[in-house]
This record gives structure tokens, sequence and C-alpha cells, in this order.
């Protein structure tokens, strides 16, 4: 999770929304990446879609694991359940309570750890910046 919070925090520097991901497999980073929708004016290029293009072609997905600092969406939960990642380890969903409900639905493990270091980067960011948090998320 200390990587996917450094890709956050590397977000944030860029001008980004400060969401990072980190997908792992037998214990080592094979992809990491960040929510560039600002940088790149990507509208769907969110943390987990960086961060498993970021991976590459990896055949099966079967065996990893996929960290993000927030609860993914609804956007990122489809590419969680169609690549078939079995696993998804969430910083927070008190910000943002994603998509948890469908991964789980589709046999993901969905472990949420609540980390107070996360939840403030994104309460922080959406209180100066909350037009672009609701452009995020489909909310403008």
């Amino acid at each position: 999770m200390q990587a996917a919070i450094a890709e956050a925090k590397q977000g944030l520097q860029e001008g980004g929304i400060p969401i990072g991901s980190v997908l792992v497999q037998q214990g080592k980073i094979i992809g990491r990446g960040h929510n560039q929708r600002v940088q790149q004016g990507n509208p769907i290029l969110h943390a987990e879609i960086d961060c498993l293009s970021n991976a590459g072609r990896i055949g099966s997905y079967a065996d990893t694991v996929l960290y993000s600092t927030l609860m993914p969406c609804y956007l990122c939960a489809g590419a969680v359940v169609q690549f078939g990642i079995k696993k998804v380890i969430a910083g927070e969903s008190q910000t943002f309570a994603g998509a948890r409900a469908f991964m789980e639905s589709h046999g993901v493990e969905v472990i949420d750890l609540n980390l107070e270091v996360c939840q403030q980067m994104m309460a922080d960011f959406i209180t100066q910046h909350p037009r672009l948090w609701f452009e995020d998320i489909g909310k403008l």
C-alpha cells in the first residue's frame, strides 16, 4: 500500500487527483499508476487503469492483487472483474464508497484498510478541488 500511496502523492504533485494503485504478483510490484485524468486529459485514466496499462499484458491476472488508495469505482471494478483479479486491497472507502459490492458479487475478495493517511489525502483534495473531484466521479 505504501507504493500506491506514493503514486497518489505523485499524482497530487502533478496537479492531478491523489489516487494511486499498484498491481502485485508473487510479492512483486509489476505495475503502478496514478489517476492522470487531469495530466493527460483522458477521462478514463483512473489510477487502476493506469496501473493495469503500465503492467502490460501478463496473460492471467488470477494470482495478482490490486492495491488502490481508494475503493475502486465501477469503471475500475469492471476492469478487475474483466481481467479476473481475485483480490483488491483499498486504502479507504469513507470519502468514496466505490463498487465494493459489485466486485464481491463477482467473487473478488475486497479488503478495506480504512487508512487515515488515504482518507485525509482524499478529504483534503475534495475540499480544495470539489469541481474536479465531482467531474472525476461523474457527478458534475
